[in-house]
């Protein structure tokens, strides 16, 4: 009877409906009550899927963390996400969701959260959960405003929070911190690149990325040179060595850091810290090379900027001439076989981008 339950798509969006009516402000003012700040709240953030949405919505964790200062916070997103919040602060638990047919992962993690009597369970993921176990309030994930919006302000708008969205965070620990040290030491400037994604219709020819490499970090005069003679830091999931041999290949071995699935998600985030300068395809690591606030340049083609681009004063977003609707959609369009859909962004492009965004960066520094 419970799995039917959390099956069942018809039974959630009805109570997804009633929640939208139920007094979203009034809620949130109550927790954020004085009383409730000095009480020790079991909380519950149901998280997203990937990578990607984990970053981006990891303001909200930090968010309830500093508003509940005595909470107890409890995660439940993506096996593959998991491991970014290990250090998130006033952290209890952490429940990794693997998906499994006919919805039965919510089952299990009904399962694992059921014993509670939560104060708070968040819900970014619009899941039956909240309301098939004990709870004092639920807040659940809205619709965006606006096919424009982006998806930190979206997400934001769970806690209310759309006008002044917290920016995306991350939270190495300090076995972290010395993991990174040795494998990005302090010496000359480092150079990151992601070559790959987690689809191939968004991965920018690797011959595009080995051009762009040499350009920023050639020993030869030239205004495109700001990292002369770097070390370059390359940068992928598991199983994507081979997306990225192109660029392993082309980048001299001194010179050369692998970091194509070697090391944990809170490990590489304090390698990304290391760096100088971010340069990559619309991923994960691309929103957590610009939640570690260095200079982040995303590359995009068959995905929207408008609602994924790198979130921060110091990101931008690249996209081919080609328009999204141009890539995404057109006649024979399969996305389960498409090649790449970038070749229409040039390496000049790129350069120039990235060139401006790193003098942009020295002056907000300089001030």
């Amino acid at each position: 009877m419970v799995g039917k339950l959390l099956s069942s798509r018809k039974w959630t969006d009805k109570i997804q409906r009633q929640a939208a009516d139920d007094g979203f402000a009034h809620t949130l003012a109550r927790l954020e009550s004085h009383a409730y700040k000095h009480f020790t709240m079991k909380i519950l953030f149901i998280g997203p899927t990937r990578i990607g949405d984990a970053v981006l919505s990891s303001g909200l964790v930090q968010h309830l963390s500093e508003t509940y200062p005595q909470s107890r916070i409890t995660v439940a997103c993506g096996d593959a996400a998991a491991p970014l919040y290990g250090g998130a602060p006033n952290l209890e638990r952490v429940i990794p969701i693997t998906k499994k047919p006919m919805s039965g992962h919510w089952l299990t993690v009904w399962r694992e959260v059921i014993g509670t009597r939560w104060n708070l369970i968040v819900d970014l993921r619009r899941s039956i959960i909240p309301w098939t176990v004990w709870a004092n309030r639920r807040v659940i994930s809205r619709p965006a405003a606006d096919a424009g919006e982006h998806r930190v302000i979206s997400l934001a708008r769970t806690l209310g929070l759309e006008e002044t969205p917290p920016a995306p965070c991350l939270w190495p620990l300090d076995q972290h911190r010395q993991r990174a040290a040795q494998l990005v030491p302090d010496g000359d400037p480092v150079l990151a690149i992601a070559p790959t994604a987690n689809w191939r219709g968004k991965i920018w020819p690797g011959e595009n990325f080995v051009d762009l490499v040499q350009r920023l970090t050639g020993n030869e005069p030239s205004p495109a040179a700001i990292l002369a003679n770097a070390r370059v830091a390359i940068l992928g999931g598991s199983g994507e060595t081979s997306l990225a041999a192109t660029v392993l290949d082309a980048v001299p071995a001194s010179r050369r850091i692998d970091l194509v699935g070697t090391e944990d998600l809170p490990t590489v985030a304090a390698c990304l810290k290391r760096c100088a300068l971010f340069v990559g395809n619309d991923s994960g690591l691309m929103h957590m090379a610009a939640a570690t606030e260095i200079p982040t340049v995303g590359l995009f083609g068959p995905s929207r900027p408008e609602n994924y681009r790198p979130w921060g004063e110091r990101a931008i977003a690249v996209r081919t001439e080609k328009a999204y609707e141009e890539l995404v959609g057109g006649p024979g369009y399969d996305h389960r076989n498409t090649g790449t859909m970038m070749e229409s962004l040039s390496v000049d492009s790129v350069v120039d981008a990235t060139v401006t965004l790193w003098r942009q960066c020295e002056q907000m520094t300089a001030r």
